[in-house]
């Protein structure tokens, strides 16, 4: 991952465009019944942000509408607002976080600077931008408006956020029924076809976002740009959609591998927002300031990508829909160069064929010599494993050891592999111990669908 030297173009910034500030949110619902929000942010005078969302209509919300005044989502749209906003902010790193929609206690500001602090690992990584939890930003409420949790008359039904890799299809599949429904952010291709050949077909929850235009227009201007927490702000969306349906689970599906960091001895992670740590914060977050029912847990959490790719490679009916791959994303493609295309070629090659995968992909990533540097990252040869989520460096290497079994000539890729002191780390370890372990830090309910959990051990014990 190349690291731009952004330190002096941070400092500057920064004393030019000291504060930024979060004015307003507003919504409402349109002639066809959409919930459309907006929120209004500014940088100092000059530098003006209204980035807008809708959430599609569905019949489901008729419950919600018929029972409660449309003001009782204002606490969620102000944290909503809260997690918006750090896109535009991390533009010019404003010093000063200045908040007039709402009012937050002491401790409520401090959760967030965590989240923005280590949301942004990766941003102030690749920026060469050097900071700390206490000095990279306040923030103050100019607001007296306090916020109250609400309760909801919520059932025991599941959103599943659907994203349209092999994760989100698992949790999907062990837990399809007719009361649960998914949720997609921005739908494209992959995500849409994941949900069909689940037998959604159009029964899913629809949230459109946009970016506002006069941040593209500073990111092509030079002003400082990089990776933001989107899972979080998936979080935060997913809890107005559960208000919204009535229903009191959200079932993510990140992995225990989520947790490891992506540069070495550190604390900076790619996936922050996808971690065990962000999960319990967001949960106590929830509890303590807007609903103490609503139950956000990855279904996932007790497995690593290993388990996942065995679980997943038995539903061949995603094997030509299903994308990972964020270059190709838009074209609904896998771009078979990057990073993510690699890793996914990688922890599916123990439990697909090379044909299988062959098919999948539209070529053997093995054979492709470009991509050994991205394999020199996977298997943790350089100080940063690749900035995509990816699992960890162990499983890459005993999903190799495995692969390599399969071939009589190894393609250049294994080849490489097999002369490394990894392999001589990890060639003897048995998968089949590997795939028994489960992660037990997690925060699946005790009642979770029992069929779902017997379905997920009888698989991983083959």
């Amino acid at each position: 991952m190349a690291v731009n030297n952004n330190s002096e173009l941070y400092h500057s910034l920064r004393k030019q465009y000291p504060v930024f500030t979060y004015h307003a949110y507003h919504y409402g619902l349109d002639k066809d019944k959409n919930l459309c929000i907006s929120f209004d942010f500014s940088i100092g005078e000059t530098i003006h942000f209204r980035p807008q969302s809708k959430i599609q209509y569905h019949p489901i919300f008729e419950q919600f509408y018929k029972k409660n005044n449309l003001s009782e989502l204002d606490n969620l749209i102000f944290n909503i607002g809260m997690i918006e906003l750090i896109s535009y902010w991390k533009c010019t790193c404003s010093p000063t976080i200045i908040i007039k929609s709402g009012l937050l206690d002491r401790k409520a500001i401090g959760w967030w600077k965590k989240l923005y602090y280590h949301g942004l690992g990766e941003f102030f990584y690749c920026n060469n931008i050097t900071t700390d939890t206490k000095s990279f930003a306040t923030i103050d409420c100019h607001s007296e408006k306090k916020f109250e949790k609400k309760q909801y008359l919520l059932n025991d039904e599941t959103i599943i956020p659907v994203g349209g890799g092999k994760d989100s299809v698992v949790t999907l599949e062990l837990l399809k029924n007719k009361n649960n429904i998914p949720l997609i952010i921005n739908p494209r291709g992959a995500s849409l076809a994941c949900v069909e050949k689940s037998g959604y077909s159009d029964n899913f929850l629809n949230i459109q976002r946009t970016i506002d235009a006069d941040l593209l227009e500073l990111n092509d201007k030079g002003f400082l740009n990089g990776h933001t927490p989107f899972s979080a702000m998936l979080a935060f969306y997913s809890i107005l959609t559960a208000v919204l349906s009535c229903k009191k689970n959200i079932a993510l599906s990140n992995e225990s591998s989520a947790n490891e960091a992506t540069v070495k001895d550190s604390d900076i992670n790619h996936q922050y927002s996808k971690s065990i740590a962000f999960e319990k914060d967001f949960r106590d977050y929830v509890y303590n300031y807007i609903n103490e029912d609503i139950n956000y847990y990855s279904f996932l959490r007790p497995l690593s990508e290993l388990q996942i790719a065995l679980l997943f490679s038995q539903f061949s009916a995603y094997f030509p829909v299903f994308k990972s791959c964020n270059v190709g994303s838009k074209t609904d493609i896998w771009c078979c160069n990057c990073s993510k295309c690699l890793f996914t070629f990688i922890i599916l090659s123990p439990f697909l064929s090379p044909t299988v995968l062959k098919t999948i992909f539209s070529v053997n990533l093995f054979d492709k010599e470009n991509l050994i540097p991205t394999l020199q990252e996977l298997i943790g040869e350089t100080e940063a494993k690749p900035f995509e989520c990816v699992g960890t460096i162990e499983e890459v290497c005993i999903a190799l050891c495995e692969s390599i079994q399969q071939y009589k000539t190894l393609p250049p890729l294994l080849h490489y592999f097999k002369n490394t002191s990894h392999y001589q780390t990890f060639k003897n370890i048995s998968i089949q111990d590997v795939l028994a372990t489960s992660e037990l830090n997690h925060f699946l309910p005790l009642l979770t669908d029992k069929n779902s959990i017997k379905k997920i051990k009888e698989i991983l014990s083959k």
